[in-house]
């Protein structure tokens, strides 16, 4: 049976920013198809990786009692992005592996010096591009496509895998089934359209319910939206959103087709991102764990921490 995680109580997680984001246009990181597991394979990118985490790992130090939860850089670790990368099955298998125990290293590294626990989480993204909803086909194909990955993180030793960026319930679904043929906990993040729909069309409620009935997961997140766009999927009077314990969203307020075809990074405003993190509260009341996504780094968690800590001082 799967430890519990330390997560699911009352305990402030901390989480990173937008990882691919922060390194290609702030650090002039060249990531082939937006792949930073791709740094794993030698050490200066591992390094690159480690100087990446370190700062978000020194907020959450500074909060006594917080946790942290570091997701492997595997979004695109998947087999068909290993494909267009020129990876064959053995070596994308060792790659997610390695990913694991590159974040259970820092973990050892960081662990004296934070007072809460560190949760190392296996992400595992779309098989299609986390702003489209591609063919969705059935829920039981998904889990057959995302079992390698699922099966390498957890030979890694991850405490979790994340399924993050989904656009729509049959592939979060897959993932939930694979997690739980892999015998380690599984957590659900769905990203949602100006709308607040998912890519899919799918209202929110909807889909958690829908992946709910075939492979409860430990819990759902929502990730890769801006808080304006997450306000619009939430229903305070539904019962689902006791479901959602993690958000991670973007920075900007454009859409995902004005994101696809920006050129440059829009890092919108930290201290107005933070304020809106505070504001959805109310309508999540079991969020505990707190990130940021596409084009946030170190000033947006900065903010978002502090306005969330103000508010448990009132």
């Amino acid at each position: 049976m799967a430890t519990p995680l330390p997560h699911l109580g009352d305990r402030l997680f901390f989480s990173d920013g937008g990882l691919e984001t922060s390194l290609i246009f702030l650090e002039g990181v060249d990531l082939p198809l937006f792949a930073a597991f791709v740094l794993l394979a030698d050490e200066d990118g591992r390094q690159q990786l480690r100087r990446y985490w370190e700062p978000y790992l020194a907020l959450c130090a500074e909060v006594p009692g917080a946790g942290f939860v570091l997701d492997t850089p595997t979004w695109r670790a998947n087999p068909d992005w290993g494909k267009r990368l020129g990876l064959d099955a053995t070596r994308l298998r060792a790659l997610n592996t390695q990913a694991a125990h590159f974040m259970r290293e820092l973990r050892a590294d960081w662990a004296p010096r934070l007072a809460g626990p560190v949760v190392v989480s296996g992400t595992i993204g779309p098989r299609g591009d986390g702003y489209l909803a591609d063919e969705q086909g059935d829920t039981e194909t998904a889990a057959a496509y995302h079992w390698p990955q699922a099966k390498a993180l957890a030979a890694g030793g991850v405490d979790m895998l994340s399924a993050v960026t989904m656009t729509n319930a049959t592939e979060a679904a897959g993932v939930a089934l694979a997690g739980r043929r892999a015998g380690v906990p599984v957590a659900v993040s769905f990203t949602v359209e100006t709308d607040g729909r998912l890519p899919s069309g799918e209202p929110l409620g909807e889909a958690i319910e829908r992946v709910d009935s075939v492979a409860p997961p430990a819990y759902f997140g929502l990730n890769c939206a801006h808080p304006l766009h997450l306000q619009r999927a939430l229903d305070g009077a539904a019962s689902w959103v006791e479901r959602i314990r993690c958000v991670r969203a973007n920075a900007s307020t454009k859409s995902h087709a004005e994101l696809d075809a920006a050129t440059e990074l829009d890092s919108g405003d930290p201290q107005d991102l933070a304020l809106r993190y505070r504001g959805l509260k109310a309508a999540l009341p079991r969020l505990n764990v707190l990130g940021g996504c596409c084009g946030t780094d170190t000033r947006h968690l900065r903010a978002i921490r502090d306005a969330w800590l103000a508010t448990r001082e009132h």
